[in-house]
């Protein structure tokens, strides 16, 4: 179990019954928001995809896939991790043009989570995808990208609070673009989480660009898998929780690797094997399109606008006992 933060004096805004219309009021008018904001429709997706196909989401590469082996296909299938990869490859099938995207219910089981105040084993997001050229495979394309996306974060905040008057989330007027390298420099004797808890503080919203590849301190601010963002071309989008007095994670997303970055960034994770796999062979080939995309957490999204200190106030999963009677002690209900 992770470290759990129990705020003083917490007291949730809304009852039970309120926190359920506000998930409903939040979901329904931040899709709408989203699918505007990006052009995208929305399709339905997988739950699992077969193992060999390389379209799981590694996370990091060391989290394990929960796998069941179904009878009349003779082999196993992993429940995914995200839909990084598939959304790019349903693109492809579907025939979608420059500019369209899709949008979908992600529904995934991390196994391998600590589990604390911002994560679960049940992982639940609006995992998005959108065609782009090759020529918009560039920094100031993203931040557009990035600028809406937070566009529709501020509209739905809106709504909420207007719905809800209990709740009143304020939001940054504008997001604040920073590198991984910059971030370093700035606070070369904090940790990764550290740097991202001063930044946010004094910022409030930022985009931390350029994930994954090693720092002049020798290590990546975090990791990230090989072959769906551009190391160079990618983010997370973080926000400040005064109610936990961190920075928070909203969104991870990118433009998505062509085929020498898939090249580069195998070779650096000393993950060359995966380019056997058909979603590699197929990127490498040429057949995929180039994309942009990320997922949006869906209960962290809640969590955050309904003022929430535990995601267990916002989605049903399962915790352990003495977490949940901690909670219960210091008026946190976790459904």
């Amino acid at each position: 179990m992770g470290r759990l933060i129990l705020p003083a004096g917490y007291t949730p805004r809304l009852d039970v019954r309120e926190v359920q219309r506000g998930i409903k009021v939040i979901k329904d008018n931040f899709e709408r928001y989203l699918a505007i904001a990006l052009n995208l429709e929305r399709v339905s997706a997988p739950l699992f995809v077969t193992e060999g196909s390389g379209l799981n989401d590694d996370l990091s590469g060391v989290e394990r896939p929960v796998s069941f082996d179904i009878r009349d296909i003779g082999g196993s299938v992993q429940i995914v991790h995200s839909l990084a990869k598939w959304k790019r490859w349903a693109l492809g099938q579907y025939g979608f043009e420059v500019g369209r995207g899709i949008y979908t219910d992600m529904n995934a089981i991390r196994r391998d989570e600590e589990l604390d105040n911002l994560h679960s084993v049940y992982v639940d997001q609006w995992d998005w995808e959108r065609v782009i050229t090759a020529e918009q495979r560039t920094e100031e394309y993203l931040r557009e990208t990035v600028r809406a996306i937070y566009g529709a974060i501020k509209q739905t905040a809106r709504t909420a609070c207007y719905e809800f008057p209990k709740v009143d989330f304020p939001l940054a007027d504008e997001i604040f673009f920073i590198t991984a390298q910059e971030l370093e420099d700035m606070y070369p004797r904090l940790t990764p989480k550290e740097r991202e808890n001063a930044i946010c503080r004094e910022k409030r919203s930022v985009f931390l660009m350029q994930i994954g590849g090693a720092l002049r301190g020798g290590k990546p601010h975090d990791g990230r898998a090989p072959d769906y963002d551009d190391w160079t071309l990618n983010g997370d989008l973080l926000v400040w929780n005064d109610v936990l007095g961190l920075a928070f994670e909203l969104s991870s997303m990118g433009i998505r690797v062509d085929a020498d970055a898939l090249r580069r960034q195998l070779r650096a994770a000393g993950r060359e094997d995966k380019a056997e796999l058909p979603f590699h062979r197929a990127l490498l080939a040429g057949r995929l399109p180039y994309t942009v995309g990320g997922g949006i957490g869906q209960s962290r999204l809640c969590m955050l606008m309904l003022r929430q200190a535990h995601i267990g106030e916002a989605q049903a999963a399962v915790w352990p006992e003495e977490m949940r009677e901690a909670c219960r002690r210091h008026g946190i209900y976790l459904l």
